[in-house]
């Protein structure tokens, strides 16, 4: 054998497009929720139930909430929060 040849060089490309079978799962998602899901009510229920989570909280637990949110373990309260870690 040539020590300059791969073992794998005789090995053929297998490659697979993900695309079509992404459009489809996306299409499926988009149908399972039906015609009555509405993204904007949902995304107000979501902001409620974030603001109800993290809301009361003794003095303690607000100076523990606010180092997590400044470390960016947890999201701020902005809109289309996301930890940043």
């Amino acid at each position: 054998m040539d020590e300059n040849r791969s073992p794998a060089s005789g090995l053929i490309p297998f490659t697979i497009d993900l695309t079509f079978e992404e459009a489809r799962r996306r299409a499926e998602v988009v149908t399972a929720l039906g015609p009555d899901w509405d993204p904007a009510a949902a995304l107000e229920g979501e902001d409620a139930a974030y603001a109800l989570l993290y809301s009361g909280l003794d003095a303690d637990q607000q100076r523990t909430y606010d180092m997590l949110v400044a470390a960016g373990v947890l999201p701020g309260g902005e809109p289309g929060r996301a930890a940043s870690h």
